[in-house]
């Protein structure tokens, strides 16, 4: 190799590392923009509560007694309402929905691995602080894995679960090793501050596709505010759990046969995210005080598609727990002084 090949080989790669920079400068501000602009025009429309040195958002709607509602990864309480799970369940329940911790308005300290337990304990910590003595508590897949590990942790405060699409038993995924790499320290961080937002922009209409199919996305939910969910923080908190979604179910399975708790499972035969027969009949089959139900034709996100079905399982947990809704219907009473006020 001549000299003037081995100069221009080495003028090549500082140009190559300029370009670099400049693009991930570029996409740094582009995300930076975005995610102050999503949290100016979609603010915390909820309550906060500080307990054990972690800052948790959550929805409260409703009176009787406490339904507890924790979402999937990637998402945040905002789901619930967008199902109407929230306002139908507040006609006979205390609803109280977290962010849980990254997602949302929740602190998630980066000093802790929060594992289902570690959640748990925190949420826990979090109803007793709101002054609740015990809940039914509903989680909706990855938060089934939260669900679980409170009702083995304090089945003597929760009263029931509802399971809803959930993930129970370690498999081989591919969207854990695809999902994962943004939790890294420095890498991690490098990739959530540029190129990770932009890309799951990219994807975002693909992601809820494949959630709701073989349902289409509905149009309240195309409106969630995607940039909320692409934000740093909270794209580390969903790497973090990808990386955890496998050791955290083999973890608790080893302990499912513990639980002594009445259990609802729903899960939807089409679902693309978790599959039915590895997991909700498979739980079923080893659970005692367990009911399922498969919904046919029915994907991941079974809360927006079937929302009756979910508030069916709740009352069924709450008849075999001796748990009583609230007989009032807000709703209903607050219709009926609106008629009599003539507005």
């Amino acid at each position: 190799m001549t000299n003037t090949h081995r100069t221009g080989a080495r003028s090549r790669i500082p140009a190559s590392l300029a370009l670099t920079g400049i693009g991930l400068l570029a996409s740094y501000l582009v995300v930076r923009a975005r995610t102050r602009q999503a949290e100016r025009d979609n603010p915390p429309t909820g309550k906060f509560v500080t307990v054990d040195g972690v800052r948790l958002h959550y929805l409260e709607r409703g009176e009787g007694p406490t339904l507890v509602l924790l979402h999937g990864n990637g998402t945040w309480s905002r789901d619930f309402e967008l199902s109407g799970l929230i306002e139908r369940a507040a006609e006979h329940y205390r609803v109280i929905a977290f962010d849980r911790p990254g997602f949302g308005y929740s602190e998630r300290p980066r000093d802790t691995m929060w594992t289902p337990d570690k959640q748990a304990s925190l949420l826990h910590h979090a109803l007793q602080r709101l002054g609740v003595a015990n809940a039914i508590v509903l989680g909706h897949s990855w938060g089934t894995l939260v669900a679980l590990a409170m009702g083995l942790r304090v089945p003597h405060f929760v009263r029931g679960l509802v399971l809803v699409s959930g993930y129970y038993y370690p498999s081989a995924r591919l969207d854990v090793a695809l999902g994962s790499p943004p939790a890294l320290p420095v890498v991690g961080d490098l990739m959530r501050y540029t190129v990770a937002p932009l890309a799951g922009r990219l994807l975002w209409r693909a992601t809820l596709k494949r959630a709701f199919a073989p349902l289409p996305v509905p149009a309240s939910y195309r409106a969630l505010p995607a940039w909320i969910a692409l934000r740093p923080g909270q794209l580390r908190a969903s790497a973090a759990e990808a990386a955890l979604m496998v050791p955290s179910a083999l973890t608790l399975a080893r302990r499912y046969a513990r639980l002594k708790v009445p259990v609802q499972i729903l899960s939807g035969t089409r679902d693309l995210v978790v599959d039915s027969t590895h997991n909700a009949e498979r739980l079923h089959e080893n659970l005692r005080n367990c009911e399922l139900d498969l919904e046919a034709g029915v994907g991941h996100m079974l809360h927006h598609a079937r929302p009756e079905k979910v508030m069916a399982a709740i009352e069924a947990v709450a008849s075999r727990a001796g748990v009583a809704p609230a007989l009032h219907n807000p709703r209903a009473e607050a219709l009926a002084r609106a008629s009599e006020s003539g507005v």
